[in-house]
């Protein structure tokens, strides 16, 4: 048979087949799954230059479902490649399968976990930019959009950055079916709204029917002619393609389909095609990380240094030493201190303005290449992008993230500026590491280890200066703490702006006769649960000082490291709205201070 018809017939085989495994589970998104089935069809046989038996080539092409419920659509292509057979294919949703309910990398194929919608774009950005800039490999990125999803504010973030970066190694497959979940979405099949936004943002459209076979390969065709433009391809479909019962019909949103086996005759009964996807291009040589010896810097014991500036020191000598390592920022580098990278590695930073979505979604999709991204910005603003930290975690994605000017100790700019919820969420994601350094030579070691540790990094870093307690030569394991003050009454614990107040508070209970342990827990996750035992064993209470709400901070992580212990703990931390003032003012205020440390120790000790 000719091509066209060839790619009509896988098309319908790719919908039969999503139909199969959606019934077979009982659940899932077939009419989803169809409406882009043409699209996918003529991807597969021609312009896809990806090699299914070596998924690690790095010379391969990406594909990014982000409409990660047409999941079924994805697996049918996997089976019709020949990477999984029809029986797993038929394992969809099942406990153990690795066809899940929406896609995750426990297949080789698949770089990353979709299915929260608007962020298998702005990944693509990133992996994307890495092919551009990076490792200069002429791959393309392909990504398979939903027309509800281009709703999110973080499709539009990346829609910005491609067109400003001339990403034209981007193509967005957008599947315009008009339906959302319940009803239809906010331009229905009004491709012109849809290309007009894309343009004004410096993409190239294409507009065709997504149902013709000729116009999808004029289009892919077309969009793989880069001319320094990211390329959308806008195809009108209809949800649910092929089968009468349910096309362009509400009502049948991620539900099987009630009339299995009239639907797959109507769609031409069951067949066993296969294609064979180009090889990717030969050209270009992977690239090949370097690794420099060189010192990190160091501070003098006593001096009063920003661990946020220190942070920018530690990334500009990772980056001399390790060829791997990458910077983002959302445009405050010159106060996260980022921009010390970026002044010595411009080739390797990357500027993201003020899109934290777009900014962790690229370092995602940077990862997936090998590199290793430290994403930088005010802890606070991490909160924009929760979503995708949360949706990198299931992507078993590895990187670090730093958050500056965190809690009321950053002063006058008062509650807006102020993180005070981000040690609770960043603990919350699966696999975290959280860390709060409280002087500088603990933050430079500190961000060495981020660089070579698994999973989602967290380091939140302070605005204003504080006094180098700490040798350069220390060591500073995560899980661990340091006994920095011992004493056999009482124990105060304490981090970062906190742990100064804690040796602060130390020094006003010694004249009265109290001696207090002070223990620096710099790691909150995972944390030093033997060090804290044995505090709660040798001493008679703990009071914990946070500059944090008392909701899932550095207090809850230490009560749950005691759960069992039956050990007195007294948890200060941050109750009251703060608003604008010193940080004196404010840690004050807040009851998080010297003086109200160790006024809660004294009454610790009364009771």
């Amino acid at each position: 048979m000719d091509h066209l018809t060839f790619r009509n017939e896988l098309a319908q085989q790719l919908r039969v087949d999503s139909v199969r495994c959606s019934s077979a589970a009982g659940s899932g998104h077939p009419t989803s799954s169809m409406s882009a089935a043409d699209l996918m069809a003529g991807l597969l046989d021609g312009h896809l230059r990806l090699d299914f038996d070596h998924p690690d080539d790095p010379r391969n092409d990406h594909l990014i479902f982000s409409k990660g419920h047409a999941s079924p659509l994805l697996y049918s292509c996997l089976k019709a490649v020949g990477a999984i057979d029809d029986a797993e294919l038929m394992t969809f949703r099942e406990f153990g399968s690795r066809v899940e309910g929406h896609p995750t990398p426990v297949l080789p194929w698949v770089d990353v976990a979709t299915g929260s919608l608007g962020q298998g774009l702005p990944i693509g950005v990133g992996l994307a930019l890495a092919g551009k800039r990076l490792d200069r490999l002429p791959y393309r990125v392909w990504v398979l959009c939903g027309d509800s999803e281009m709703a999110e504010g973080s499709v539009w973030e990346a829609l910005e950055h491609a067109g400003h970066e001339q990403l034209d190694n981007l193509i967005a497959l957008v599947d315009v079916n008009r339906l959302g979940q319940t009803g239809q979405t906010m331009h229905g099949w009004d491709l012109d709204a849809y290309a007009a936004r894309a343009r004004a943002a410096g993409w190239r459209v294409l507009e065709i029917d997504g149902h013709d076979p000729e116009q999808v390969e004029t289009a892919l065709k077309d969009a793989e002619d880069g001319d320094g433009r990211p390329v959308a391809v806008l195809a009108a479909t209809k949800k649910g393609r092929g089968i009468a019962e349910v096309e362009d019909q509400l009502g049948f949103h991620g539900k099987p389909l009630v009339h299995e086996d009239e639907a797959i005759q109507e769609l031409g009964g069951l067949r066993d095609l296969r294609v064979t996807p180009a090889k990717p291009d030969a050209q270009g040589e992977p690239h090949v990380f370097e690794v420099r010896s060189g010192g990190l810097p160091a501070f003098e014991l006593g001096t009063e240094v920003a661990t946020r500036k220190a942070y920018g020191e530690a990334l500009r000598a990772l980056g001399d030493r390790r060829g791997d390592v990458v910077a983002l920022d959302g445009e405050v580098s010159n106060s996260t201190f980022s921009e010390m990278f970026r002044d010595a590695h411009p080739d390797r930073y990357f500027e993201m303005f003020i899109a934290e979505q777009q900014m962790v979604a690229a370092a995602v999709g940077m990862q997936v290449r090998g590199w290793r991204p430290f994403a930088s910005t005010f802890a606070a603003f991490l909160t924009r992008a929760y979503d995708f930290i949360r949706m990198a975690a299931v992507s078993r994605a590895d990187l670090c993230l730093v958050g500056s000017h965190a809690g009321v100790a950053i002063g006058e700019d008062g509650p807006s500026q102020m993180a005070l919820e981000d040690l609770a969420s960043l603990r919350a994601v699966h696999g975290s590491t959280v860390l709060y350094p409280c002087d500088a030579n603990q933050a430079v070691r500190l961000t060495e280890a981020m660089a070579d540790r698994p999973g989602i990094n967290y380091m939140r870093t302070s605005r204003g200066a504080s006094r180098v307690i700490y040798s350069p030569e220390e060591a500073f394991p995560v899980g661990g703490s340091r006994v920095v003050r011992d004493g056999d009454d009482v124990t105060l614990v304490g981090a970062g702006v906190t742990l100064h107040e804690a040796l602060h508070a130390a020094d006003i209970l010694a004249p009265e006769g109290i001696q207090a342990r002070v223990i620096d827990l710099y790691s909150i996750k995972p944390v030093d649960a033997a060090t804290l035992r044995r505090a709660a064993a040798e001493t008679r209470g703990l009071v914990t000082a946070e500059d944090h709400w008392p909701e899932g901070g550095l207090g809850e992580s230490v009560l749950s490291a005691l759960a069992g212990v039956g050990a007195p703990v007294r948890v200060l931390a941050v109750r009251i709205m703060p608003g604008s003032g010193t940080p004196a003012e404010l840690l004050g205020q807040a009851g998080i201070d010297a003086a109200s440390i160790a006024a809660e120790a004294r009454e610790l000790l009364k009771a």
